[in-house]
């Protein structure tokens, strides 16, 4: 494909990479069959093939309207479309460049900017997102059905074992999870402390910054990122092995901050490291004798999330540990196309982000599994305002 990207973008350090990853596009269309929006409305520019034209157009300086990025903001940034592309095109990294660029150009009504505002400035810090939660259990009973499924009951808090062995690991504070299901990343302190491993909590640590980043905030996004990086450095130094996610989102995104800090001059090199050591949960266990956990009988649909399968590309992980266990997992139909939390994308899009959940759910069903498991705060927090109390993260499985 011919590129002629306009001065505007040329003057950007991601201008050759931008250049590539438009280059790689053969146009084949196999991304389609792949993409949930696609699926769903059947129009080709809420497709990937779509969106990479309307991105070219952009990026080359012809008009752009409210309609390109109305397009653009329905894409989920599943990356199914990676997976299935035979040309390696980097379609989640063309999005997350352009985006700005055409917010820029574009603009945003007000109500948008509101929101978008409200959400990051809200959602990444863990005691104004608590507060929020606070004040939202509190006014339930006079919301509306739709957001009163969304506010989950207050979490009983949960104490972490002591760390008591000479293998450390450590573990972000992290923003919206610590709020919303604290008995994930405690699930996981005991799982790690039965092996062997403490999982240290970092201080000074928050949010991993996806949730900016894929709102077209990459300032604020890189300056959390820096704000990781700085906070583990020393525990690092000290002999931590790994940085473990427990929600595969986060883990997507701190695994990228050595190549979305590449050229900063003073962060290239610790960012590098940093992303080098982030672990998944499941990349840890997968690695260790778990002959100390025991299954119960209970039959599991295992949810994958995007960001596992397509991000991570840590398809069938999770599943080897549970089975390795003894569960039993049931097959699950589709199980590429996204549940439609995707961030905040279920706050911004209901109605498309309800249609897709209440899908999986289907598809989760199908063999009438005991419980469902998945392994991203959002998918869960998400799948589990249709109703549907079955649905765990997988770690607390692990007995």
């Amino acid at each position: 494909m011919q590129i002629q990207l306009a001065d505007f973008v040329k003057a950007k350090p991601e201008h050759d990479e931008l250049a590539g990853i438009l280059r790689a596009c053969v146009h084949c269309g196999f991304c389609n069959a792949a993409c949930p929006t696609y699926q769903v409305l059947g129009n080709e520019l809420d497709g990937p093939r779509g969106r990479i034209y309307l991105m070219k157009q952009a990026l080359e300086g012809q008009a752009v309207s409210r309609l390109t990025q109305q397009h653009l903001d329905l894409c989920l940034s599943c990356r199914a479309c990676e997976t299935t592309c035979p040309s390696g095109v980097r379609y989640g990294r063309l999005l997350d460049i352009s985006r700005p660029m055409i917010d820029a150009i574009v603009g945003r009504s007000l109500p948008e900017r509101i929101v978008r505002g409200l959400i990051t400035l809200i959602f990444p810090y863990r005691q104004r997102f608590g507060a929020l939660m606070a004040a939202a259990r509190l006014a339930k009973p006079a919301l509306p059905p739709a957001l009163k499924q969304k506010i989950p009951p207050k979490p009983a808090a949960i104490a972490w074992p002591k760390a008591r062995h000479a293998r450390k690991m450590l573990a972000l504070s992290g923003c919206v999870q610590n709020i919303l299901a604290p008995e994930i990343d405690a699930a996981s302190t005991r799982v790690l402390d039965k092996l062997g491993i403490s999982l240290i909590p970092v201080p000074g640590s928050g949010c991993c910054g996806a949730l900016n980043y894929h709102l077209a905030d990459p300032r604020r996004a890189l300056a959390l990122a820096r704000n990781n990086i700085d906070a583990c450095r020393p525990l690092l130094e000290q002999g931590a092995e790994a940085i473990v996610m427990t929600a595969s989102g986060c883990g997507v995104m701190a695994k990228d901050y050595g190549a979305l800090l590449q050229t900063d001059p003073y962060y290239a090199e610790p960012a590098a490291r940093f992303s080098a050591l982030v672990k998944d949960l499941c990349e840890v266990l997968i690695a260790e004798d778990l002959s100390v956990f025991k299954a119960d009988h209970r039959t599991i649909a295992f949810q994958s999330p995007c960001t596992l399968q397509h991000g991570l590309r840590l398809s069938g992980v999770v599943e080897t540990v549970l089975q390795t266990i003894g569960y039993r997992l049931v097959a699950v139909p589709d199980e590429h196309l996204c549940c439609g939390s995707a961030g905040v994308y279920s706050l911004l899009r209901p109605k498309l982000a309800a249609r897709l959940r209440d899908d999986k759910l289907q598809a989760l069903e199908t063999h009438q599994p005991d419980i469902i498991a998945t392994a991203n705060i959002g998918c869960l927090s998400h799948l589990q305002s249709a109703g549907n109390q079955k649905i765990v993260h997988w770690i607390e499985l692990l007995h």
